[in-house]
């Protein structure tokens, strides 16, 4: 069955080169933190692999890792531009900011008509996580999704604050709550939110979601409720995968399945984070968890 990776890639920034983090080389070859994922997912079953990009990236993107990969899988491209927007809407003239992860993901209707995973391009998420996504979604019903569990504090960063989306889950694994949490801090004995001490131990999304093709008309709806919602003068507000995810929960129109993973989450939320991600892939390797040749 054919199962596609979506990576929301859009947003590594304006131009390539020295001081974008998603494209820090961690690998003994060059590779970067999203050629992990990509192995990872196509060792758990997926054969293709669609990146969210700009139109302006392409070129230098295509250059960095797209032209590597679409020698060994499938390979699509989808476009997350300001401009792109329903029927009847206009971008705000001084709307810069991006519109959003939702939006980023809406951008690939008609591309993918399988089931998919979505990813962040700046995680590492594991092997753990690709192979349970990837087996749910072999047998996945529409409007049936799941969302990869990570351990809290198993996704802090030492050197500073991170945003997670916190998720309640029933008594099968079932999601029924997520609350998208800011500046969430590592503590000696857990993790803090503005002081309060929070659950270490509560399950977090990461974005990684899987999803039937059916999704992308929930956000092409959600996306013209989002905008017509928008007050005058607001240009930062942004629609986003897990703050829909969990409206679309409370309303009863789809089921999402927490698959709980005990990978350690790392990625670079700040600068700073670059030599530990560097370590924990060198250990990763020492462990015999890749091999230098990683694609072999």
């Amino acid at each position: 069955m054919d199962t596609t990776l979506v990576i929301m890639a859009a947003g590594i920034g304006s131009r390539f080169g020295g001081g974008i983090k998603q494209l820090e080389k961690f690998g003994p070859n060059g590779e970067i933190i999203m050629d992990y994922s990509i192995h990872d997912a196509l060792e758990a079953g997926f054969n293709k692999v669609v990146f969210i990009i700009r139109k302006d990236l392409e070129k230098d993107f295509k250059e960095i890792i797209g032209n590597r990969i679409e020698k060994i899988c499938k390979v699509d491209y989808a476009y997350q531009e300001l401009d792109d927007l329903p029927a009847g809407f206009k971008k705000p003239g001084d709307r810069t900011k991006p519109w959003g992860t939702g939006q980023a993901v809406l951008a690939c209707k008609g591309k993918v008509n399988e089931p998919f995973a979505i990813i962040n391009a700046d995680d590492y998420y594991g092997k753990e996580a690709f192979k349970r996504v990837h087996d749910f979604l072999v047998d996945a019903k529409p409007y049936s999704y799941c969302g990869a569990g990570f351990i809290l504090k198993n996704t802090l960063s030492d050197n500073g604050g991170v945003t997670r989306g916190i998720c309640k889950v029933d008594a099968d694994m079932m999601l029924i709550d997520i609350v998208e949490t800011s500046d969430i801090v590592k503590t000696p004995s857990g993790a803090a939110v503005n002081g309060r001490e929070i659950d270490a131990d509560a399950y977090v999304s990461m974005n990684m979601w899987g999803v039937t093709p059916e999704y992308t008309d929930l956000l092409e709806e959600g996306f013209v409720k989002f905008l017509s919602g928008l007050k005058d003068g607001d240009i930062k507000s942004e629609f986003l995968v897990p703050v829909y995810m969990d409206e679309l929960i409370k309303s009863g129109k789809i089921s999402v399945k927490m698959l709980k993973t005990n990978d350690k989450w790392f990625g670079v939320t700040y600068k700073e984070d670059t030599p530990v991600v560097k370590a924990s892939f060198k250990e990763l390797y020492d462990k015999g968890v890749y091999s230098n040749n990683l694609y072999e």
